[in-house]
């Protein structure tokens, strides 16, 4: 599972590498940007969620070990 999670943590920071590159700095609020930003805020939001699963696994290892 710490494989699978990794993996997608790490497609979800690729995402939002390439949407930053989508960015056209000139003119933030304007244009395409919007679906640019949206896709920062999505994969960043995977990213926490996914970090948040990992962590709560561990808990429940340790409260699993203690019984």
């Amino acid at each position: 599972m710490k494989i699978f999670t990794n993996t997608l943590v790490f497609i979800a920071a690729a995402l939002v590498i390439f949407n930053i590159t989508q960015l056209d700095f000139n003119n933030l609020f304007g244009g395409d940007n919007a679906v640019a930003f949206i896709g920062i805020a999505a994969s960043c939001c995977a990213i926490l969620i996914l970090v948040i699963f990992r962590i709560s696994k561990k808990i429940e290892d340790k409260m699993n070990d203690k019984q």
